[in-house]
This record gives C-alpha cells, sequence and structure tokens, in this order.
C-alpha cells in the first residue's frame, strides 16, 4: 500500500496556461483602442488583432474588430473570467459598453508536471504508437494519444507537458491513460 502512495504523490500535474475564445457581440474601434491605451499593441498592416496585456492576472488577449477574442495566459478558468472582465472595463473607458456576459469557450489547456520516473525515451519512440523523437532536433519525444485528444512532451527526467485537452478532467485523464501505457512499455 505505501507503494502505491508514494507512486502517486509523485506523479503531478497543473494547468499552466488556458486558451479561451470568447464573443463581446460588439464591434471594436482598434484604432481608438491602441490610441487609448497604454497596454495595447496594434499593427494591421501584419495582423488584424489588437494585443491587449494584463498585468493581473497576466495574461494576453488578441481583440479583433468583430468583438471576437482570444484570451491566453489564465492558469485557473476564474482568470480568465477576471481577465475579460477587465478587457470589458478597459473598453468602458473609449465608450462601448458590452452589454452581454461573453460565452467562453476552452480551446486549449496546456498543464506540465512529471509522471514521477525517469524515461527512456529512445525506448519509448520505438514501443509506443503515435511518437515523434528527434534528439538531435529537440530533447523530449512527442507523444500524441488521439483517445484522450492529448498531446504529451515527455523528457528523460519525467517531466512532462500535455496540450490539446479542453478541461481539468480530461488532463487527468490523459495523464492516466499515458502512465498506463508507460507501465505497459519495458524501459530496460
Amino acid at each position: 500500500m505505501a507503494k502505491k502512495a508514494k507512486e502517486t504523490s509523485q506523479r503531478e500535474i497543473k494547468v499552466v496556461n488556458i486558451v479561451v475564445s470568447a464573443s463581446l457581440g460588439h464591434d471594436i474601434p482598434l484604432e481608438k483602442m491602441a490610441a487609448t491605451l497604454s497596454n495595447t499593441e496594434y499593427n494591421p498592416e501584419q495582423f488584424p488583432g489588437l494585443v491587449i496585456r494584463i498585468k493581473e492576472p497576466k495574461t494576453s488577449a488578441l481583440i479583433f474588430s468583430s468583438g471576437k477574442i482570444v484570451c491566453t495566459g489564465a492558469r485557473s478558468m476564474d482568470k480568465v473570467h477576471e481577465s475579460i472582465r477587465k478587457i470589458i472595463k478597459s473598453l468602458e473607458k473609449i465608450n462601448v459598453k458590452i452589454k452581454i456576459e461573453p460565452q467562453v469557450n476552452i480551446q486549449n489547456i496546456v498543464a506540465a508536471g512529471s509522471v514521477g520516473m525517469d524515461l527512456n525515451l529512445n525506448i519509448l519512440a520505438m514501443k509506443l504508437e503515435n511518437t515523434e523523437y528527434e534528439p538531435e532536433q529537440f530533447p523530449g519525444l512527442v507523444y500524441k494519444l488521439p483517445e484522450q485528444k492529448a498531446t504529451f512532451l515527455l523528457f528523460s527526467n519525467g517531466k512532462i507537458v500535455c496540450t490539446g485537452t479542453k478541461s481539468e478532467e480530461e488532463v487527468n485523464r490523459a495523464l492516466d491513460k499515458l502512465i498506463e501505457n508507460l507501465k505497459k512499455v519495458k524501459q530496460k
């Protein structure tokens, strides 16, 4: 029993970035926003969206003239909503009143952690399906779990990054499946 507890305490993963999209339901005057607010970047010749950076919570958002936004950098849904409220407050400074509660859609969750064991990436690359490993190019192995809609970066020290999921529950299910698959493969 003690061994099992040790194993699960070593496995860890936490959300480090949530990417969401939403619509503010209102056209946004991006040039006016860029001219008025100091925490923005807007270069329409290079990209049609305006970038707004929020200090607390530390997030960034792309805002398009249609009112569509993509927000990134938050580590929880509470922080996502706080960031969107701050964007709406910024818009009020230029007399744009958002009358709706924006519907937020999670596009991607990035989580990082550890599987609590060293990994032999050469053996994993040969024995697992859906892997890419080119150590001359990058030290991590890319491992796709299509049924979990998750992609992992695996490193030899057991550190991992998970992307492609849309909820914390999905992250944990994908991690469970990853560990199950790793245990099936003899790495010695």
